[in-house]
């Protein structure tokens, strides 16, 4: 296990396996120094997390769905560098789309939650640029889709 594994694993953090494409699409693409992850949904081990925000109250719930984001992200990462996360450079950028209503307007503290997953498990590696957006429906009803442009060695 590398440096990033064993942080990993200091956080209590198990990535989950990289989630196979819902449709016609590749998980990532690779171009010179840079991984492209194709949006992730929220799920985990019980399935996907769905809903709609609406208000302060359903902030940590998002928070948490955007961090299964994150996990997602990481997972289809390992896979791009063969289980090599060692290999990351940086995460350069995260767009992430929350599924709000319209008068929503805390998307930027939902996506906190992968955010600050990336900073604790990676360091000064893991600060990134970033949008936060919110959205009136994502697929299967999910509560959060987030992308990542990382830069790898």
């Amino acid at each position: 296990m590398g440096q990033i594994d064993d942080r990993l694993a200091e956080l209590g953090i198990t990535l989950p396996d990289a989630p196979a494409p819902a449709a016609n699409y590749v998980p990532y693409m690779r171009v010179g120094d840079l991984v492209f992850v194709s949006g992730q949904v929220s799920q985990g081990p019980d399935g996907m997390i769905t809903g709609t925000l609406s208000g302060p109250d359903d902030i940590d719930a998002g928070r948490a769905a955007a961090r299964a984001c994150a996990l997602s992200l990481l997972a289809q990462l390992r896979a791009a560098l063969d289980g090599d996360l060692d290999r990351l450079s940086r995460v350069v950028k995260l767009t992430a789309f929350v599924a709000s209503d319209p008068g929503f307007t805390d998307q930027p503290k939902v996506v906190n939650g992968a955010s600050d997953l990336l900073a604790e498990a990676l360091g000064e590696a893991g600060r990134h640029t970033r949008s936060a957006v919110g959205v009136a429906a994502l697929p299967m009803g999910v509560m959060v889709e987030i992308e990542a442009i990382f830069e790898v060695a």
